[in-house]
């Protein structure tokens, strides 16, 4: 099962089913990472919403890996090793916000470049 299958059922259906799957992964992580944002900025109090944004955070970015895992996933293979490096250091540090040693502001950055992707401005953007 694909990333974009566990999206209707993780993260809601706000109307998934009419758009291409690049502007619903777009969608998902563009809600998420404005969540982290929002929480880090109401740090220190604001902690349990910035503990559930990183939670749907580290749901994104299984599944992600999950799905650039699959032998049946059409993605070149440099491009599914560098999602799941991604997803590696993404639980890792997820980890170390939560302890209270980082903040955040890597993961945004990282799921800010996907969107860049996403949205075809790539480097030059």
């Amino acid at each position: 099962m694909s990333a974009l299958a566990y999206a209707p059922t993780t993260y809601g259906h706000h109307g998934l089913g009419l758009k291409l799957p690049r502007a619903q992964e777009y969608d998902v992580i563009a809600r998420i990472t404005s969540r982290m944002k929002a929480a880090q900025a109401g740090l220190p109090t604001g902690f349990p919403a910035l503990a559930a944004a990183l939670a749907e955070n580290r749901l994104l970015w299984v599944a992600l890996a999950t799905d650039a895992a699959l032998p049946e996933n059409p993605l070149p293979l440099g491009l599914r090793v560098q999602i799941l490096n991604l997803a590696q250091f993404t639980l890792q540090h997820t980890a170390r916000v939560l302890d209270g040693a980082e903040r955040c502001d890597a993961l945004i950055d990282i799921n800010l470049a996907i969107l860049k992707g996403l949205s075809g401005k790539g480097a030059e953007g």
